[in-house]
């Protein structure tokens, strides 16, 4: 079986049309997609919402307002309503009920609410090396976690440093372990115990443009792509980070190491302290 779990969600810039419906049916509304990969779903849940609209933390309660209205019809942001009701405490029956969202799902969001109120009741000098690591194993970011205990992104940054809670990279195997696979496609997690390579340094690092939308789209990843393809001329080794599946960017063949990641201050300096690399190169 697949070790991974992969989350994708469409991005919707519904804010930049007058007059537009913000309910989610059979039309085609979405401006671009993100794919977020993870060990858990909690994880590359989070890590999908993150991806798709940078002034989000993950799946926060405290967004939206718990509305039964826009539970039952789908919209944009009924996945943070969801996040409101159940820490509203509404049960997982009664929002199957309202959503007709599989109980899986909703069991696994529910853990993930339930974390994040446990994190609200303690403060950061409460907060031990294993509730750390728990968080991070469920996808929480370091700001998301700073929020929640009322501190900084950087303190909890230099707690999880201190405790040694880092991210181990890993490889996506193709083949579900069937024959032996060795691929370019890598993803960090938590919820691991080793990499699954070595990190010899010398590449150069290109960061990607991240999610299609309004006024910004494939054009921009033509300034990634040809940077790459640049600096395999000049025989430099690289390493790509992006997390839109619908690029060039992202093919298999047009960099030596993809990082399917988050374009995040703490992603990327985390991945740049394991890479070590010569040079980093913005897109």
């Amino acid at each position: 079986s697949l070790d991974y779990c992969v989350v994708k969600i469409p991005r919707w810039d519904l804010s930049k049309f007058v007059r537009v419906c913000p309910k989610i049916g059979s039309s085609m509304k979405s401006v671009g997609e993100v794919m977020a990969i993870g060990r858990k779903f909690e994880e590359a849940f989070q890590k999908a919402l993150r991806m798709v609209d940078e002034n989000v933390n993950g799946f926060d309660p405290n967004l939206k307002a718990a509305n039964e209205g826009e539970l039952v019809e789908p919209t944009d942001k009924r996945m943070f309503v969801l996040a409101a009701a159940l820490k509203a405490e509404y049960t997982v029956d009664k929002l199957y009920d309202l959503t007709r969202i599989d109980k899986w799902f909703l069991k696994k969001m529910k853990n993930i609410i339930d974390f994040y109120m446990a994190l609200e009741s303690i403060d950061q000098r409460d907060m031990t090396r294993d509730i750390l690591k728990r968080a991070k194993q469920m996808g929480f970011s370091d700001k998301q976690i700073a929020t929640a205990v009322r501190s900084t992104e950087l303190a909890i940054r230099n707690q999880r440093t201190e405790y040694g809670v880092t991210p181990y990279v890993k490889q996506i195997d193709t083949v579900a372990a069937e024959w032996p696979a060795t691929t370019n496609y890598l993803y960090t997690t938590y919820n691991a115990c080793e990499h699954d390579l070595a990190f010899p340094g010398g590449y150069v690092m290109v960061l990607g443009s991240g999610v299609y939308r309004i006024g910004s789209s494939v054009e921009f990843d033509w300034c990634a792509v040809g940077c790459l393809r640049e600096l395999k001329l000049l025989d430099k080794r690289t390493i790509m980070i992006n997390y839109n599946p619908e690029t060039v960017s992202t093919d298999y063949d047009m960099c030596d190491r993809l990082y399917f990641e988050e374009i995040s201050f703490e992603v990327v300096m985390d991945i740049y302290n394991l890479e070590n690399p010569e040079g980093v190169i913005l897109s």
